[in-house]
């Protein structure tokens, strides 16, 4: 069986132009090198800084993305993408264009008899009323419909300047020691699974719980890492950029 990998929380578009370029090449490159060789991988949320998509206009400047990630499907990788607080809206373009599977929320996954638990992490923690009830609205449909009349130049400055303001919250959001994603993570461990990977919170974690594992891999803005699930034993690995 080949391995499944795991990212999440690229942020491409967070970065002045020069370094987001750079980003995103270490990010394909990854998806050349690395990817190439898996069964399967998962995006935990956040590949982009924010994403809003139009019926008939595509955000411009992450070509060399899904150009990657189309030929790593047509290759025969399965691409699953679930999505961040900071993919605002998604239609069908990576569906339907792209190839990749697109899921809304978090879910569980047997992968080879292992069970994972998979997410991004946002909306899940019990105390963060104030998100929940925001990303109910950011989800509705119609919301999404009335917004996607503004016009995408109006639209993409809008979104990316939410996006900013919410990372700079989450951040500096302190959930206190028994209530965060590590406390979600002991739960779904106890109902049964195995491992229980997110994202989100930008700190990466490796964190046993009687018979299971929390990993959180962090984000690529700090130091990009991938997990990688082969042979019954789960690593998290440092992907070394040199272009």
């Amino acid at each position: 069986m080949k391995p499944y990998l795991f990212v999440s929380d690229i942020h491409l578009g967070v970065l002045e132009p020069e370094k987001d370029a750079e980003l995103e090449n270490s990010f394909v490159t990854f998806l050349e090198q690395e990817a190439s060789k898996a069964g399967e991988i998962f995006i935990l949320g956040d590949l982009f800084d924010y994403w809003f998509e139009y019926r008939r206009v595509i955000q411009k400047g992450y070509f060399n993305t899904f150009a990657a990630m189309h030929k790593l499907v047509k290759s025969g990788v399965k691409v699953n993408y679930l999505i961040g607080n900071h993919d605002f809206m998604h239609r069908d373009f990576f569906e339907k264009s792209v190839g990749v599977n697109l899921i809304e929320d978090a879910m569980g996954f047997d992968l080879d008899g292992t069970k994972f638990f998979l997410g991004h992490g946002d909306g899940l923690i019990k105390n963060d009323i104030g998100y929940k009830i925001l990303k109910a609205v950011l989800r509705n449909k119609k919301i999404q419909w009335l917004y996607s009349l503004v016009h995408p130049d109006f639209g993409v400055w809008l979104a990316s300047s939410s996006s900013k303001k919410s990372r700079n919250y989450t951040s500096k959001k302190n959930y206190g020691e028994n209530d965060s994603l590590f406390e979600v993570a002991k739960e779904k461990i106890d109902s049964g699974y195995d491992y229980v990977l997110f994202g989100h919170s930008h700190s990466v974690a490796n964190r046993e719980y009687n018979n299971g594992k929390y990993i959180n891999l962090g984000t690529w803005l700090s130091k990009p890492l991938y997990g990688k699930f082969y042979d019954n034993k789960f690593e998290i690995i440092e992907w070394n950029f040199n272009g």
